[in-house]
């Protein structure tokens, strides 16, 4: 059997998962603590899981057909300050070299509370080229001088020639100096974020080049073939060579590999992905199909990085209860393997005996969280998981449930000290801490308009049941449970996919300029390990803000493969759309089809004003797999003849909404109504078929 493994870095567990390359059914998994002070840092616990893995399941190194890990080392490495000092060499001359000099003046970073990323400058006049390396070995002398470790290069409008970038790179590297060119890290014009981006990319070089370098090794000895791949705060993978020079991309990667898992496994549309631990919850956005990528940000500064909108709340399975005067009035953030205590909800009936409710401050300065006493001096939390389990959230093949018995008798003290039943007791703590996750999910739904009625919760990680479907009930939303919702990050990581993205600044893109930027990101793709063969580009065009975006997508196999298994019918896709509109089947029409995509629309006569009626048409565009890709209140859908112009595949299919044409399947557009006006979206794929 061909297997598929994924390594999933977490705060306190390194979990690895194992699953069948052809089915991508879950073989096992297994789970060790994270090597946080080890030597080797993180690195040495993702060796350990794997020869773990490897071991207990029988599996061959040469039957692994892909490998991949999310890491926190990154993200740790900037929360716990633990980075390189950087030197920048800001070029130019004239000036336009003195105002860079300015921009390029990041100074000193605060990553967190007392920890700071410290940076040096330094200039160099580039209108004397023949003493170009000279003053370049200088600059790097006298940054070395102050203590830097690691040289970030930087130099206006380098995006469009980034020669002297690159031949300030060669200098690094012949003198084996880790090194960051401000063009490798950001398309983008924007001197000073680009340069923070790059900076903040340099000041993790050296541990990341550490880890990657030992981790690789390591899958090398174990007589691996397959390349090792790294998570991406994307959701995508990259190789480790990428990696070694652009560490950046890997912080945040740990929440992106449990929505990516969740994407595969779910067909979703519009929803809210929550991946529940004990402690936290990770809260992100589907829209449209696609995860909600926004600019990350480092000690508050925005950077050029790409990442998950990711939104991180204290609200997990082992919450403990809050109270205020024996009545409680919050839930988290402290946990109870922080107050080292055992779930209620997993204790044997036989040991809640006679039990006594008691308060504990689990750190200095904490309020008082409720724990039991019980004979015998045994001592139990009450936690989010216990409640859940007592309201009837949590069903029996969840990872999340316990001992419903157990937990009944554990809360009534506290239901006695509230004057309630304990179910009642149960449902004022879930109440409670939907407050908490309902706060963020009002703001996303709100950020990127979306509807309520027709999203859904989905939930991962082991906690999952004990949080998503009180809230989802709170909100009145449909709410679904991941398969292998406890592993779903490391399964996220096993079958994440090449990714990658180039932005540039271009005020009026021409049809070239679009198809440079396409190459570009092909070409990215292909370097982080992406088959050409499987490469899909998805190109969106920003008039308000001046950019276009190219986002390349493919797999690390010789083929695409899918998780679902045949290709839908058209009345299986109708009655998706259906249920998307809340109509009947027979009310919604296909109106196009390129064998990719689909125009599904449904006419409505609504009433406009008081007197008067208006006719609208609502439209999805829903690919094979049955995803909803699009959705548009009124639109119409018109087909035109593709066309096959110096070796490029023509556009298909243009919706028009309010007199913006949003393309699929898009490399040239020569129709004169077909025109991009800006506020469309361009998505180039694989496959036309020709109307």
């Amino acid at each position: 059997m061909k297997v598929r493994i994924g390594i999933d870095v977490g705060g306190t567990f390194t979990d690895a998962v194992a699953l069948d390359n052809e089915t991508y059914e879950l073989i096992g998994s297994v789970k060790l603590p994270t090597t946080h002070d080890a030597e080797e840092g993180v690195a040495a616990g993702i060796v350990a899981v794997l020869e773990k893995i490897l071991k207990e399941y029988n599996i061959r190194p040469e039957d692994v057909m892909f490998i991949a890990h999310g890491t926190t080392q990154a993200t740790n490495a900037l929360l716990e300050g633990d980075v390189a000092q950087v030197g920048i060499i800001t070029l130019g001359s004239g000036m336009q070299g003195m105002k860079s000099k300015s921009d390029t003046n990041i100074g000193d970073i605060e990553l967190a509370a007392g920890k700071w990323l410290h940076t040096y400058n330094a200039y160099v006049n580039t209108s004397d080229k023949n003493a170009f390396d000279e003053n370049i070995n200088h600059a790097i002398d006298e940054l070395k001088g102050q203590k830097a470790d690691s040289i970030v290069v930087s130099e206006a409008f380098s995006v469009d020639n980034p020669e002297n970038e690159n031949a300030v790179l060669d200098i690094c590297k012949g003198r084996d100096i880790p090194a960051t060119a401000g063009n490798d890290v950001s398309k983008l014009y924007g001197l000073k974020v680009r340069t923070r981006t790059a900076v903040i990319n340099a000041s993790i070089l050296p541990k990341m080049l550490d880890a990657a370098n030992m981790t690789e090794r390591s899958i090398k000895n174990a007589d691996i073939e397959s390349p090792l791949m790294v998570m991406r705060c994307d959701g995508g993978v990259m190789t480790v060579d990428e990696v070694r020079s652009r560490p950046i991309l890997t912080i945040l990667s740990g929440p992106a590999a449990g929505v990516a898992g969740a994407l595969m496994y779910e067909k979703l549309t519009d929803g809210i992905f929550f991946e529940v631990g004990g402690t936290s919850t990770d809260i992100s956005c589907v829209k449209d199909g696609n995860v909600v990528i926004k600019y990350a940000e480092v000690g508050g500064h925005k950077t050029y990085v790409s990442s998950l909108d990711v939104r991180t709340v204290g609200i997990g399975g082992g919450s403990m209860i809050e109270l205020s005067g024996g009545i409680a009035v919050d839930v988290g953030p402290r946990s109870a393997h922080i107050a080292n205590l055992e779930y209620e909800c997993f204790a044997k009936t036989e040991d809640i005996k006679n039990p006594i409710l008691k308060t504990v401050k689990p750190k200095d300065g904490d309020p008082e969280y409720a724990y039991i006493e019980c004979d015998g001096g045994k001592a139990f939390a009450l936690t989010l998981s216990g409640a859940a389990n007592i309201a009837g959230y949590v069903q029996p093949d969840s990872y999340a449930y316990g001992n419903v018995e157990a937990a009944v008798k554990a809360w009534e003290p506290l239901a006695k000290s509230m004057g309630l039943t304990v179910k009642e007791t149960a449902k004022k703590v879930l109440d409670l801490s939907a407050i908490k996750n309902g706060k963020v999910v009002t703001s996303m739904i709100q950020d990127y308009g979306l509807d309520k009625s027709t999203i859904t919760f989905v939930g991962g990680g082991g906690g999952c049941a004990s949080v998503v479907p009180h809230i989802a009930e709170t909100f009145g939303c449909k709410h679904k449970i991941a398969r292998n919702a406890a592993v779903i990050s490391p399964i996220g990581v096993a079958l994440a996919m090449v990714r990658d993205m180039i932005e540039r600044t271009i005020s009026n893109p021409t049809e070239e300029d679009i198809l440079a930027i396409r190459r570009e990101a092909v070409r990215k793709a292909i370097q982080s390990g992406a088959n050409p063969d499987t490469i899909e580009v998805k190109i969106e065009v920003d008039t308000q803000h001046q950019k276009v975006r190219a986002i390349a997508i493919g797999t690390t196999e010789m083929r695409t493969k899918e998780l679902s298994s045949e290709p839908k019918s058209d009345d299986e896709l109708k009655k998706i759309v259906a249920a998307n509109l809340k109509a009947e089947a027979s009310d919604v029409h296909l109106e196009a089809d390129n064998g990719a995509i689909c125009a599904i629309t449904r006419e409505q006569m609504k009433r406009h004003f008081i007197f008067f009626k208006k006719k609208t048409k609502a439209l999805r565009l829903i690919d094979r797999d049955g995803v909803i890709r699009l959705q548009k209140k009124n639109a119409s859908v018109c087909s035109c003849e593709s066309k096959d112009e110096m070796g490029q595949i023509g556009y298909s299919c243009a919706v028009r909404n309010r007199g913006t044409w949003v393309f699929k399947n898009v490399l040239r557009a020569k129709t004169p109504h077909a025109k991009a006006d800006g506020r469309g979206i361009c998505l180039t794929a694989a496959k036309s078929c020709g109307k």
